[in-house]
């Protein structure tokens, strides 16, 4: 027996946040899923964009279920309105998202810092004018937004866990990014500075090495350098 929760958009579909489920043998998140695309038909055409959690990590649909663990089942889709394409935010209020407009950081410190937080570092990670002495016009960023998004949230839950923080959030810009606009914003509140600072500089660092991204970058002399094909890569700067 394992208890599954939904989230979201999901809980309004299928009436309920959680219930009990018993397992067939060698059962899998993924296998466990499609038990319930079969009972609630509108999970179906969702499948690909949900993220997929088991005993509160994020795994992928391949991972084994096993009897009294806890799964959870949560949309990233923020339903196709307002600024994010992508968004999800976890059980802690940490939030990530991708985005195909300029970030607004005001507003993410805003949903990140409490009244418990004596400090929240913001980190924008901006598109410079040049790059190895090349006049750069712009960036442009794509991904598979569903595996970005989960990366995003293993990544932050992780540094979260590891660090006394209250809150961080990640957010990424995607498509072209001209000069002088972030492409990538971190906020990071805490009680105290410290572990504010040293966790917004490892989730950056982590983000250059475990978050697959496609770049383009476009210079003035109308040359493009293409960096990655659903690959690891890093950003300059």
């Amino acid at each position: 027996m394992v208890k599954v929760l939904f989230f979201g958009l999901l809980r309004d579909i299928v009436g309920m946040h959680e219930e009990a489920c018993e397992l067939p043998d060698k059962s899998t998140l993924g296998g466990l899923f499609e038990v319930y695309t079969r009972r609630f038909p509108r999970l179906h055409d969702m499948r690909r964009s949900i993220v997929l959690a088991r005993n509160q990590e994020f795994r992928d649909a391949a991972a084994p279920v096993a009897d009294g663990d806890e799964i959870a089942f949560l949309p990233p889709v923020s339903g196709g309105s307002g600024a994010y394409c992508r968004e999800f935010t976890d059980r802690s209020g940490n939030f990530f998202a991708l985005t195909r407009d300029p970030i607004e950081t005001c507003r993410l410190v805003a949903r990140t810092q409490q009244f418990i937080d004596g400090a929240a570092v913001v980190f924008e990670c901006l598109v410079r004018n040049n790059n190895h002495g090349r006049a750069v016009r712009c960036l442009e960023y794509e991904c598979d937004e569903a595996v970005v998004i989960r990366s995003l949230a293993a990544l932050g839950a992780d540094v979260a866990e590891c660090h006394q923080i209250s809150r961080i959030a990640i957010v990424h810009r995607l498509g072209k990014v001209p000069v002088g606009e972030a492409r990538v914003v971190i906020i990071v509140a805490a009680p105290h500075r410290k572990p504010a600072f040293a966790v917004a500089m490892e989730a950056m660092d982590r983000l250059k090495t475990e978050v697959a991204l496609s770049k383009k970058e476009y210079f003035e002399n109308g040359l493009v350098a293409e960096t990655g094909d659903w690959t690891k890569v890093g950003l300059h700067g």
